[in-house]
């Protein structure tokens, strides 16, 4: 009984693990895809409108401050798990294919060394805050 126990605790711990290496490899692949895509919209080959989507995705992605913040519950990292990914998959598909593979190995090149971050994005994103705050004050002190 307590090795069937056991073994059942182990084989829990084995599976909550695997997937949590899962979920990390994913993660590093979608922040390769998504600093290739900031290669991507800087080549002369890409479309004008898959260039604006990949700008829009990667200024967002690399910005140190999220739209919807963390802590809000559920809201605060639905962007990080739902609109990233899918801007991503959305690019991906307006971009040749040829232009992605030469800036997916160059992105995988650059991370290694450290992670960018896009402070025009991060200021952008604190002035829609703060636009947003200024509004509801205006209408709370009217």
């Amino acid at each position: 009984m307590a090795r069937s126990v056991l073994v059942s605790a182990f084989y829990s711990l084995q599976v909550k693990r695997d997937t949590l290496r899962r979920w990390k490899d994913r993660a590093r692949q979608l922040r390769t895809e998504t600093y290739a895509l900031y290669l991507a919209y800087r080549d002369p080959r890409v479309p004008w409108y898959a260039r604006a989507l990949a700008a829009c995705v990667v200024a967002y992605a690399f910005s140190p401050i999220d739209l919807i913040p963390d802590p809000i519950p559920v809201l605060g990292y639905l962007d990080d798990l739902i609109l990233v990914p899918l801007g991503v998959v959305l690019a991906l598909k307006l971009i040749p294919s040829n232009v992605m593979a030469e800036c997916r190995i160059k992105a995988q090149d650059v991370l290694r060394e450290g992670r960018p971050i896009n402070w025009v994005a991060a200021g952008i994103i604190v002035t829609v805050w703060l636009l947003a705050a200024a509004f509801v004050m205006l209408l709370f002190f009217r």
